[in-house]
């Protein structure tokens, strides 16, 4: 009998709703961690690189470069995946859309340098693997030691998504 999750995961893998062949690969050994472990995508779709998106200010007028000016990891996910859905929206695409992501967290001082991986997972579980957007990207977490956007900046995203034949761009 196939569990619900699992039920899911197959319709994902099989294709997209209009038809258009996009097979995102479940994980191996009945694994519900919530990506892909491949996603295939036909020659007749278009790909749409997105460049990395960081947070914005959770705070603008706490001082800049502060915990409070931009957040912790789960916060800074958040604001991140806000902006990245209305980016992705401007260009006629959603999370659905979305095949592969990147994501690159600072070490939290707070957490003696480790990254807050479920602070991040806490956010993502909110945009995907979920029932209004079962579409799960292949999917790589990265810790790296800064972002350019300076201290306490802990969270930058990039994505990219399919365009499938048909679909409308933002021109």
């Amino acid at each position: 009998m196939l569990s619900l999750l699992g039920l899911a995961s197959l319709s994902i893998a099989l294709a997209y709703a209009d038809g258009e062949d996009i097979t995102r690969h479940p994980l191996l050994n009945n694994s519900t961690f919530p990506i892909a472990r491949a996603v295939e995508v036909p020659a007749s779709a278009t790909l749409v690189f997105h460049s990395g998106v960081v947070p914005g200010p959770l705070d603008p007028d706490a001082e800049r470069g502060s915990r409070a000016f931009f957040g912790d990891t789960e916060a800074q996910s958040e604001n991140v995946f806000q902006r990245l859905e209305e980016s992705l929206g401007l260009m006629g695409l959603g999370f659905g859309d979305v095949v592969s992501m990147t994501v690159f967290l600072v070490g939290d001082p707070e957490l003696e340098g480790r990254m807050d991986f479920a602070g991040f997972m806490n956010a993502y579980r909110r945009h995907f693997a979920t029932e209004a957007q079962p579409n799960l990207p292949a999917r790589s977490v990265v810790q790296i030691a800064g972002l350019a956007g300076g201290p306490n900046m802990l969270v930058e995203i990039e994505v990219i998504a399919v365009r499938r034949a048909g679909q409308q761009g933002e021109e």
